[in-house]
């Protein structure tokens, strides 16, 4: 088959995608071709004029549901389709994979989100899931009346976002070079479950932040470590690499080698860690998914010969 049938195909079909999400009342921008990057200018290189005449207009702002403009904006070009999620009336849970930089056996998204789930005493969701080329998950659920959420990174514990106003997400029937997002559950879309809700709606800093205090159970060494690694955390910020949740893991992963070894009480551990945690900010739900997925880990994967 000749390239420019091929292309054109592959532009029918992407424009398919786009109009089946349009259908459901989900409002669709162009992605770059193979790639999830939204199509046109970035803010710091708006022109100003034309649609941004009177101020640049968002990926957000320009999501349309009109087949005439999705026509037009897919005649062309194989443009990968992106929902905006929040118009969308969509609240959208990413459950990624670790990155290969990554510790190995860290738990990957959809083993934090099983956490989770247990920890509420809740079934794992039913509701529309796509596969990500990567192998990790996204979960669709419609968001409740009058609320506007917002989205958050690794709030809900190691590799989960969620995607609602502000975002969008990767639709079904897209490409990029590891492979297309599949529809792995084409049940219908969920209600967002009031436990998640309110989850996600907590106060992102609680009204009192409990106090670090100095622990007495332990070896001399490992009671040094937990007291640094809680430092650790209580000076931790928001987001990226060196953000709480990440910092929270990592931290707890430090110490639980201890509680492996048999040097100080895992209650020990989680009780100062948590409360560390829970002192930049962080919900008390978020730090006990999270020090659990580390503690579990390592506790189950620490050698005999570095317990010696």
């Amino acid at each position: 088959m000749s390239e420019p049938v091929t292309v054109a195909l592959e532009t029918l079909h992407l424009l398919a995608a786009a109009l089946v999400s349009a259908e459901r009342g989900w409002p669709v921008i162009p992605l770059h071709p193979g790639a999830k990057r939204p199509s046109g200018h970035p803010e710091r290189d708006c022109p100003r004029t034309g649609r941004c005449a009177s101020g640049h207009r968002t990926p957000e702002q320009r999501a349309t549901t009109d087949p005439d403009l999705i026509h037009a904006a897919w005649a062309s070009r194989p443009y990968n389709v992106g929902i905006a999620t929040g118009p969308a009336g969509l609240l959208v849970v990413d459950l990624d994979v670790p990155k290969p930089e990554e510790q190995e056996g860290a738990p990957d998204g959809a083993t934090s989100f099983n956490a989770l789930c247990e920890r509420a005493g809740q079934p794992f969701p039913l509701t529309y899931r796509v596969r990500t080329p990567s192998g990790g998950q996204h979960l669709y659920f419609t968001t409740p009346p009058g609320t506007r959420l917002k989205c958050t990174v690794k709030k809900l514990g190691p590799h989960i976002d969620t995607r609602a106003w502000g975002g969008y997400v990767v639709a079904a029937g897209s490409t990029t070079p590891q492979g297309t997002y599949e529809v792995a559950e084409a049940t219908a879309v969920a209600p967002l479950p009031g436990w998640l809700a309110a989850l996600l709606t907590e106060p992102v800093k609680p009204a009192q932040a409990p106090a670090l205090t100095r622990v007495w159970d332990g070896t001399k060494a490992a009671r040094t470590a937990l007291e640094r690694e809680c430092a650790v955390v209580a000076a931790a910020g928001e987001g990226g690499p060196g953000g709480r949740n990440n910092t929270l893991y990592r931290s707890a992963c430090k110490v639980a080698r201890f509680v492996a070894w048999g040097h100080i009480p895992r209650h020990t551990v989680e009780e100062a860690i948590q409360a560390a945690g829970e002192s930049t900010g962080l919900s008390a739900a978020e730090c006990r998914t999270t020090i659990r997925s580390a503690m579990e880990w390592i506790t189950a994967h620490a050698t005999p010969r570095e317990a010696a």
